[in-house]
């Protein structure tokens, strides 16, 4: 498996996924009572992304732990986020959901921060290329 050495853009991009996805996952997994009348988005959705969001950050902070980052699962990071994103647009867009305003503020919002993490990760697996050529 090809790997790189782990600059600190794609650390520090890793890093701030891990922590905004580990504090998301708390959240949605331990509020998601209350939170779904305020964003008109149903329980088990927000649950279910809390729980999902948990072990992902795990794999996260793992992943940037490494003193090198395998390309491949790095990738797949970054496209992950990118289909998250697409995902949660097309959510609203779709009409099984009637979110309130919140809830549209609260999708996008989230969807924007993913955009920019995925952005930073991809730069910084462009910028380890560029190093290791």
């Amino acid at each position: 498996m090809q790997t790189l050495a782990n600059w600190s853009l794609l650390r520090l991009a890793l890093l701030a996924d891990a922590a905004a996805s580990g504090a998301m996952g708390i959240l949605l997994a331990a509020a998601a009572d209350p939170l779904a009348p305020w964003f008109g988005l149903p329980v088990a959705l927000l649950r279910e992304i809390g729980l999902l969001l948990i072990p992902y950050a795990g794999l996260l902070v793992y992943l940037a732990s490494k003193q090198t980052t395998p390309r491949l699962p790095a990738q797949v990071i970054v496209a992950g986020n990118m289909l998250w994103m697409i995902g949660s647009v097309a959510l609203l867009m779709s009409g099984l959901v009637a979110p309130t305003a919140l809830g549209m503020a609260f999708v996008i919002t989230q969807a924007l921060i993913i955009a920019i993490l995925a952005e930073l990760q991809l730069l910084g697996l462009k910028r380890q290329r560029l190093a290791a050529a």
